[in-house]
C-alpha cells in the first residue's frame, strides 16, 4: 500500500536498518538523523573503517548484519501476512513517538486496519506482573473493559498476566485494543496468546518494530516498553514486583512527560511492592477506570465523587445529630445531662429529644431518654471525630 512520507527509497532503507539496528539503538538513530537513511546504508554496505566513536567489533557486527539483510524479501513477507510498514512522517506515523529523539523507533510493522496514529490519541497503557494474582487479572479485565466503554483504545505488551487480561477485557467490551509486541507481529509470542493476538490483529491492531519473522529477546522487551509509553497518554501499573519490566514502561511515561498511574494491592503482597514505591515516587493512585480518564482526558471528565451510603442520621439537622450524639449507649439519661453533652440548653435538647422521638431514635424511660435499638446501632456505627 502506497503511503506518503519517505519515498520508496527511503522506505526501503529503514526497512534495511531495522535489520541493522536493535530498537532504540539512540546511535544508530543519530546517524539517521545527521546523515540521512541512504547515507547510513551506504556506509554500512561500502564503508570498512568504523565511525569515530565506534568499536571495530561493534561495526563489523552491524556490518554482518547488513550483509544479511534483504529488505525487498522483508517487504514481500510482511505484504503476505497482511503487515505494512510505516515510515516517520506517514499519515498514519504517530507523532508522540519523535518524543524518543534518537530512540525513536526505525519504522513500524503493523497489522489490523485502524490508523495507529488516531488510535494513538486516545490511548492508555494498562500494564503489569506476568505471573500476576486473581486480584491483579481482576482490575486489569476491569479497568480496560471500563477504558473500552469510555471510547479510550487499550495498549499493552500482550504477555501472560496483566497484559492479557487487559487486551481480553478490552476486546469483550467490544473496544479497541493495540499489542505492541518485541518480536515480529507475523509470529505472536507468546505461543499460548496466538489465538488472542490474531483476535486482536482482526478487532485492532499489532504493532512492533522489529521485522517479520524476528524473535524476541530479553532486552527487546525492556525496549519495547518505551513504545508502549510515548504512543499513549499514560500509563497504569496493575501488579508490579521492584524488578518488573513494567515499571520500566511507567518510568519512561514518566520521563516523557505522560501520566503515570498505579493500582494499589495489598501491602503484603511482593506483586504490589513496585506499584507502591511507583505510588511514593509521584505516580498517581487510581482504582477504575473513571479515574483514569479524569487524569488523561479532557478537561470536565470527572470521576465521581466517592462516598459512603447516606444513612438516615446524616438527614439530621446539626442540633439534632449533637443531641443524638450526647446519649448514653446503654441506660436512660435526664435532658440536663444530654444538653451539657451536646453543649445546648436543656429547653433546646428536649424539643431535639421529641423530634429524634417521633422518628425512631429515642424513647421516654420515666424522667430520662434512651436510644432505641435500632438507633444504638447507627449512631455508634458513625465514624467518630478526627
Amino acid at each position: 500500500m502506497k503511503r506518503t512520507g519517505e519515498p520508496d527509497s527511503g522506505r526501503l532503507a529503514r526497512v534495511f536498518l531495522c535489520r541493522v539496528f536493535e530498537p532504540g539503538d539512540e546511535t544508530g538513530g543519530r546517524w539517521v538523523r545527521e546523515w540521512g537513511c541512504a547515507e547510513v546504508v551506504r556506509r554500512l554496505r561500502e564503508d570498512r573503517e568504523p565511525p569515530a566513536g565506534v568499536s571495530e567489533r561493534r561495526w563489523e557486527g552491524l556490518g554482518a548484519r547488513a550483509a544479511a539483510a534483504e529488505p525487498e524479501r522483508d517487504l514481500a513477507v510482511a505484504e503476505a501476512a497482511g503487515v505494512r510498514f510505516l515510515c516517520p512522517g506517514d499519515t498514519e506515523w504517530p507523532g508522540t513517538l519523535d518524543d524518543l529523539g534518537d530512540a525513536r523507533p526505525l519504522g513500524l510493522w503493523v497489522r489490523g486496519r485502524p490508523s495507529l496514529r488516531i488510535w494513538g490519541l486516545r490511548s492508555v497503557a494498562v500494564v503489569g506482573a506476568r505471573a500476576c494474582t486473581e486480584y491483579g487479572a481482576h482490575m486489569a479485565t476491569t479497568l480496560a473493559a471500563g477504558l473500552a466503554e469510555r471510547g479510550w483504545v487499550v495498549v499493552s505488551g500482550g504477555a501472560y498476566g496483566v497484559d492479557g487480561a487487559a487486551h481480553r477485557g478490552a476486546l469483550g467490551a467490544g473496544g479497541a485494543t493495540v499489542a505492541v509486541l518485541a518480536c515480529g507481529v507475523d509470529r505472536p509470542y507468546p505461543r499460548g496468546h496466538t489465538e488472542l493476538i490474531h483476535r486482536i490483529a482482526e478487532q485492532g491492531l499489532v504493532v512492533g518494530e522489529l521485522p517479520p519473522g524476528d524473535h524476541p529477546t530479553p532486552s527487546r522487551f525492556v525496549l519495547r516498553n518505551r513504545v508502549i509509553a510515548a504512543l499513549t497518554r499514560g500509563t497504569v501499573v496493575v501488579e508490579a514486583a521492584h524488578r518488573s519490566g513494567s515499571l520500566v514502561t511507567a518510568r519512561a511515561a514518566q520521563r516523557l512527560g505522560r501520566h503515570t498511574m498505579g493500582v494499589p494491592g495489598p501491602a503484603t503482597s511482593g506483586l504490589s511492592a513496585g506499584v507502591h514505591e511507583l505510588l511514593r515516587g509521584g505516580a498517581e493512585l487510581v482504582t477504575d477506570a473513571a479515574e483514569v480518564v479524569e487524569l488523561v482526558g479532557d478537561m470536565g471528565e470527572l470521576a465521581p465523587a466517592r462516598r459512603g451510603p447516606v444513612l438516615p442520621r446524616d438527614l439530621l439537622e446539626p442540633g439534632a445529630r449533637r443531641v443524638l450524639a450526647a446519649l448514653p449507649g446503654r441506660r436512660p439519661a435526664r435532658a440536663e445531662e444530654i444538653a451539657r453533652g451536646a453543649g445546648t440548653t436543656p429547653d433546646d435538647a428536649i424539643a431535639r429529644l421529641y423530634e429524634l422521638r417521633a422518628l425512631g431514635y429515642v424513647e421516654r424511660h420515666g424522667d430520662g431518654w434512651k436510644l432505641t435499638r435500632q438507633a444504638i446501632v447507627s449512631v455508634r456505627g458513625a465514624p467518630g471525630p478526627c
